[in-house]
């Protein structure tokens, strides 16, 4: 982990176990030798990470295709994070992290400029781990549009 508590290639991928939006809980674990990619977003059903967690499920088939499993995770209670799920039809897990420490342990909160301010609070980010837990690729400051396009460019999945 960098200085400034960022994941890069090749880092061990902290450990997490969070409820998903029906109260079940759901570890990292759980995805020990498969690829996933754990993407951590502000607030669900707003219209950036609506877009984006969309985009996510419109491409996940070709991701499980490709043998990537999706994990979204947020500040957002469960309750709420239901809401979405049924609103846009998601089918893959979102999970909640109230107190923020799983964002907080992957880099994915802390200072970000918010319409020219400085401000405290969650980086839209992504990652990829590889079946043996470590990171495959760490992306901070996505863009929520087009930003699974440009994953899968990255990547080449």
């Amino acid at each position: 982990m960098s200085a400034d508590g960022r994941l890069s290639v090749g880092d061990k991928a902290p450990s997490f176990t969070l409820p998903d939006a029906s109260g079940n809980p759901v570890s990292l674990a759980d995805y020990a030798g498969r690829k996933v990619i754990v993407y951590f977003y502000p607030a669900a059903m707003t219209p950036g990470c609506t877009k984006q967690a969309c985009d996510f499920r419109d491409n996940l088939a070709e991701l499980n295709g490709q043998g990537i499993d999706v994990i979204g995770i947020s500040p957002d209670k469960p309750a709420k994070l239901t809401k979405f799920v049924e609103r846009d039809e998601l089918t893959f897990p979102l999970l909640s992290d109230p107190d923020k420490e799983v964002l907080t342990a992957w880099g994915a909160f802390g200072e970000k400029k918010l319409y020219g301010k400085i401000v405290n609070g969650v980086i839209r980010s992504t990652f990829l781990v590889n079946e043996d837990g470590t990171i495959g690729a760490a992306q901070y400051n996505v863009r929520a549009t087009g930003h699974v396009a440009k994953l899968r460019r990255d990547l080449s999945i």
